[in-house]
């Protein structure tokens, strides 16, 4: 209970440390955003392929795995459908907090809670190096989105410092949700598996949909490319170091 309290947490928190870089940069580059956005597709599917779904079909077979797995991946279609998403090419334009601003940040405290549930499912996992591998990658994923929710809100006319408070806030949003994640799989052990899957599901879904086309698009696929199988080995590595 205390590691998954603790890594959780830090892996929400991550959001916070990605944001702190707007107290010295007000723009991010197109490049660097795209090398980043890639690194963390590659740390998303690393962790889902060599993590998340091993486990799910040791805890619960490989049909928990394929409805588990669907069911994040139609989840989270339909948020993707129905809210928005934050475009900082697009985005960077908006010259006044409004409706649409307020969407996107209620956008993203929505999109934190699967985020969330795959940690907590994973803390509650047979395999005790699974959660901090797979806080890792979430936190990993959460560095460059709260750096780019940041400089969206700047360029919405937030101040620097609400701002900051509201990335603090979403990446609060994903702790709670991973603490019930691990409260409700520890609870009922034969959701653990099929939580596993959801959590892989939403991830595979994540980086393919949205991660992946969003670091290929400005002309920086190679450097981009790279960055994805970088992030990719480093998972790979941080598995085997946890076993």
């Amino acid at each position: 209970m205390e590691s998954a309290l603790i890594g959780s947490f830090i892996s929400a928190m991550a959001t916070v440390l990605g944001a702190a870089p707007i107290f010295f940069i007000k723009k991010l580059s197109e490049k660097w955003k795209d090398i980043l956005v890639a690194f963390t597709a590659g740390i998303m599917v690393s962790a889902s392929m060599f993590g998340l779904m091993p486990q799910a079909i040791k805890e619960s077979g490989i049909i928990a795995l394929t409805l588990g797995m669907m069911i994040g991946i139609v989840v989270l279609d339909l948020i993707e459908k129905n809210i928005p998403h934050i475009d900082v090419e697009n985005d960077s334009r908006v010259s006044s907090f409004d409706s649409k601003s307020l969407l996107v940040i209620i956008a993203l405290f929505i999109h934190n809670i699967p985020e969330g549930l795959s940690t907590g499912f994973s803390y509650a996992s047979q395999n005790e190096g699974l959660g901090p591998m797979v806080a890792i990658s979430i936190g990993a994923q959460n560095m460059p989105e709260g750096l780019i929710l940041a400089v969206f809100l700047i360029n919405s006319q937030v101040s620097k410092l609400k701002s900051f408070a509201i990335v603090f806030l979403t990446g609060l949003m994903e702790a709670v949700s991973a603490l019930i994640g691990y409260l409700t799989a520890s609870s009922i052990q034969n959701l653990i598996g099929f939580g596993l899957a959801f959590a892989a599901g939403a991830m595979l879904f994540i980086s393919y949909k949205e991660l992946i086309p969003e670091s290929h698009g400005h002309g920086y696929e190679r450097p981009s490319t790279y960055s994805f199988i970088f992030g990719l080995l480093i998972m790979v590595y941080i598995s085997h170091w946890f076993g």
